[in-house]
């Protein structure tokens, strides 16, 4: 575990491995850490959103949206992951608890997008997956990143964990759609339709492919 993640318990954690309560007072203090980070990491972007918009007459960013992960959820995939509901845990292992969208209109600005990212100062970059030139094989596609925002106390500096997927409108399209019809589904989805997902993503992708032509 790196120092920096203990140290968003040490003020009021006695015991590291105090079992997870998502009804306890201690929770809800856990969970400021991350709105605040979050908060904070948007203030950026958004600031970044504008500046293109205004300076450069660009809308790099369409827009952005941000969540944090709900109490069953994290409890929902900790079990998943066989993880014992520990502070710690959720701090160490769960990397998703913050969660930041960053919608753009062309393919090639995620890559854009996410080099300002790297180069944001104390922005520390703990993971990346990119999911756009390598999709996952039911057809999703998006760039993820697992960062460190420096979030400023009062009395010290702490790094909370968000992540960050950065997408085209056509990438956020697919996705929304295939959670809902996936997740949302009482019925599931048959193979034929998994298939057909797979080959609309294909579309999509070739779709943004033509709009970078375009724009070129």
């Amino acid at each position: 575990m790196r120092e920096n993640e203990l140290m968003i318990m040490e003020n009021f954690l006695e015991n590291k491995d105090e079992k997870l309560d998502i009804e306890d007072e201690l929770y809800k203090k856990l969970m400021f850490f991350y709105k605040s980070a979050l908060k904070q990491l948007n203030v950026q972007l958004d600031i970044i959103k504008d500046e293109f918009k205004t300076i450069y007459n660009y809308d790099l960013i369409d827009h952005i949206e941000t969540r944090i992960k709900e109490p069953k959820s994290i409890l929902k995939k900790m079990e998943k992951k066989k993880y014992s509901k520990t502070y710690v845990n959720l701090i160490e292992k769960i990397n998703d608890v913050a969660g930041m969208r960053i919608i753009c209109t062309l393919k090639d600005d995620i890559f854009f997008i996410r080099d300002l990212i790297k180069n944001m100062p104390n922005i520390h970059i703990v993971k990346e997956k990119d999911y756009v030139t390598n999709p996952k094989q039911s057809g999703y596609a998006s760039y993820h990143m697992i960062v460190e925002v420096p979030l400023y106390l009062t009395q010290k500096t702490i790094y909370v964990k968000c992540e960050i997927q950065i997408r085209t409108l056509a990438m956020d399209f697919w996705a929304s759609f295939e959670h809902k019809v996936k997740y949302k589904s009482e019925k599931g989805v048959s193979k034929k339709m998994s298939k057909e997902l797979v080959s609309y993503a294909k579309m999509i992708n070739r779709f943004d492919n033509k709009m970078i032509e375009l724009k070129n």
